[in-house]
């Protein structure tokens, strides 16, 4: 699908292609979105703009120099984006912005969501003259910036609702509390995930709109509100990715404290095993030694032989537990 924008009267607006003569209807425009194209619509926008546009293979390369880099008078910058941001099994998605003069095409194979967003708004009016593409192009990436920080500050939350869960749990069965445990390192790794997605993303935002800044040409003089929302957006994205830095930290660190409380558990079963054999030894060796059939055992032949031997059997099983609980291990 290809969607054209156009200024008129000093307003961003959609345009309409009415025209079999694709050329001749896109040519003025300032900016072309294509959003999975076909091969006719891809055709169409390089003949009349001249370039040559990557394909979808050429844009996953996870090569520098095949995202970031000038051909025929034009720059070509990809980034890495996520969709299904919503869900917690967000898609990656590359999306390219190329640069010619004042005319902006993005190509993209996934509908993400800050596209619809920063459209609904430019068409409705924000406040924002976009003079060029290379103005429309920051604020689709500042769009961009604005759900991922949106997505982390949601899975904030989320972290801080499975810190709760692993700190403050008060399950009176062990085994229960293990499952529960068990079941929130499952969605600290999901979290871990998606956070790792969106680092990525914030990556290669960061790298695009570094190249962007150091990119010169003749052509290209960017003005004062330009150059500052270029510094905007680098700081943004710099920001974001220290809190996704902060937010991946505390996931490492639940999974740790969740993989200790689980240890503790199993420790405290493990101990309860060790201390029945430890003071089930001393009766079992008691039993074992009156239960020798030798002919000469005085005891067996005693009145009280039975009842000293039980005797014996408990006080031996009662000194080790004993023991043990004044050392606060039972």
């Amino acid at each position: 699908m290809l969607q054209i924008y156009a200024r008129k009267a000093d307003r961003f607006c959609l345009r309409e292609i009415s025209n079999p003569a694709i050329e001749q209807a896109i040519a003025p425009a300032l900016w072309y979105d294509l959003l999975n194209p076909s091969t006719q619509e891809v055709k169409d926008v390089e003949a009349a703009l001249h370039i040559a546009m990557p394909t979808r293979e050429e844009m996953e390369d996870i090569e520098l120099s095949a995202r970031l880099y000038q051909e025929d008078g034009a720059a070509f910058m990809t980034m890495t984006a996520l969709t299904n941001l919503d869900s917690d099994e967000p898609a990656k998605t590359p999306i390219t912005f190329i640069l010619r003069g004042p005319t902006l095409v993005t190509v993209r194979h996934a509908d993400a969501k800050p596209f619809a967003t920063f459209c609904a708004r430019a068409l409705r009016g924000n406040g924002h003259s976009y003079e060029n593409g290379e103005d429309v192009m920051l604020g689709v990436i500042e769009a961009v910036i604005d759900r991922m920080a949106d997505v982390l500050e949601r899975l904030g939350n989320e972290i801080d609702g499975i810190s709760r869960e692993v700190f403050r749990s008060k399950k009176a069965s062990s085994t229960k509390k293990t499952r529960d445990l068990e079941a929130l390192i499952e969605q600290l790794g999901r979290k871990g995930d998606f956070l790792s997605g969106v680092r990525e993303s914030l990556v290669s935002i960061s790298r695009l709109v570094a190249y962007h800044a150091a990119l010169e040409t003749p052509t290209r003089k960017p003005s004062k509100e330009i150059r500052q929302l270029v510094k905007l957006v680098q700081r943004d994205a710099a920001s974001l990715g220290d809190h996704a830095a902060f937010l991946s930290g505390k996931i490492n660190f639940l999974l740790d404290a969740t993989l200790g409380l689980i240890n503790l558990e199993q420790n405290q079963i493990i101990k309860i095993f060790t201390v029945a054999s430890v003071v089930f030894l001393p009766p079992t060796l008691v039993a074992s030694a009156y239960g020798m059939n030798f002919e000469l055992m005085p005891e067996l032949q005693w009145h009280f032989g039975y009842p000293y031997a039980v005797g014996l059997m408990i006080i031996s099983a009662l000194m080790p537990y004993l023991y043990f609980k004044r050392r606060g291990w039972v």
